[in-house]
């Protein structure tokens, strides 16, 4: 059988072995279970999937010159784009349909796109909040309980037949279609084998070992009735993220290539074909993003620190239509801000709402009927021509 992989992915001797294994029909591969030795075995800081030279290699690819800046810096200067790629990659990745372009019309102006099936909008929908849980928490969050099981909350909203399972470990068996992986059953073993790969993690220094250490252990744990492969791509852009590198989009990696990749750890409990997926799919990100870096606008140090309060203003405000805005502003203004800062807090806020349109309402956890309903009745806000 052919390799499925594209001639642009470069692939290893040991890779190829892995490729040529999981290509064998279902009746030559031998079944097997979870190996608890596979997580037990792996030393943080000791052991290492990504080699010192690859992971020098990765870190000089990564570089976004937003490293001494504070955590997500550089994810909420390319947040409208990220959203986009993020979005449709990791997506298209689970069969979804939708094209880039579509998945755009979608974040930004909220068009579905005609003729896709629901669960495929509300797939790509729920990684726009996904993303956002990240980029916005970057400085709080962390390879611990709470983020791992909100992030997965966000991506499998109203996708799993039994709602309660959003957001909880798995408490029933699960198979893997095409593989003859057999993960854990019994619901104290994935609590415990759970809490062991966080902590491992959380102990990992290096942010490329961190990601990749997830994206092999988190699908291989299978801790979620589904769902899992999503989560753990989200998961491995976290300490990207957090050390202002580019992130890791997943643009163009074939589904056939991340599948089988996905398989050799299942059945083999082996990284390398992985890793070469991995290495070449964050080259191709680092690419389709040195563009953007070079145009990327200094932020707004003022801006930057009184972002919550800018935010909970402009939400205070619309949700608020029979009170008067410039009021309303003026009086948080006065109770948040810095007496220095408060004239140009004022402004910024002023602006935020004139520039307001359907597709920012998410970032200030606003409904379009909210905005449409203080539209109405505020009609000095008007964007300029």
């Amino acid at each position: 059988m052919t390799t499925p992989f594209p001639p642009q992915i470069p692939l290893s001797p040991d890779s190829l072995d892995i490729v040529n294994y999981i290509n064998q029909p279902l009746a030559g591969r031998k079944p097997v279970g979870y190996q608890r030795d596979f997580l037990d075995s792996y030393q943080p800081n000791i052991t290492y999937y990504l080699n010192a030279s690859l992971r020098r290699q990765l870190h000089h690819m990564g570089q976004t010159g937003t490293e001494q800046r504070p955590a997500g810096t550089h994810g909420r200067a390319i947040l409208n784009r990220l959203l986009i790629d993020l979005s449709w990659a990791s997506s298209h990745l689970e069969g979804n349909t939708y094209s880039r372009l579509d998945t755009r019309d979608l974040i930004e102006f909220g068009q579905i796109a005609q003729g896709k099936a629901l669960t495929e909008t509300q797939m790509i929908l729920n990684h726009k909040a996904a993303i956002e849980l990240l980029v916005e928490n970057a400085e709080a969050i962390g390879f611990n309980r709470y983020t791992l099981l909100n992030l997965h909350s966000a991506l499998a909203e109203n996708l799993l037949p039994n709602p309660a399972d959003e957001g909880r470990l798995r408490q029933h068996r699960v198979e893997i279609s095409h593989s003859v992986y057999l993960p854990l059953d019994i619901p104290a073993q994935i609590a415990m084998q759970f809490d062991l790969t966080l902590e491992k993690a959380a102990a990992i220094l290096d942010p490329f070992e961190q990601a990749f250490f997830i994206m092999v252990h988190l699908p291989y744990l299978q801790p979620f009735a589904d769902v899992n492969k999503r989560t753990s791509r989200l998961t491995a852009n976290l300490p990207l993220l957090q050390h202002n590198l580019c992130p890791l989009t997943f643009l163009d990696v074939p589904e056939a290539a991340y599948s089988t990749a996905i398989l050799g750890v299942y059945e083999l409990t082996r990284v390398e074909l992985l890793r070469d997926v991995f290495v070449w799919a964050y080259e191709r990100s680092t690419q389709e993003y040195l563009a953007i870096k070079q145009n990327l606008v200094e932020p707004d140090p003022l801006r930057l620190r009184y972002r919550d309060v800018i935010r909970s203003l402009v939400q205070s405000v619309i949700q608020h239509p029979e009170q008067d805005a410039v009021e309303s502003i003026q009086l948080g203004v006065r109770q948040q801000v810095e007496l220095a800062d408060q004239e140009s807090v004022r402004a910024l806020v002023m602006d935020e709402l004139r520039r307001l349109h359907e597709g920012v309402l998410a970032r200030y956890r606003l409904r379009p009927s909210e905005w449409e309903r203080w539209k109405a009745q505020q009609p000095y806000f008007k964007r300029p021509e």
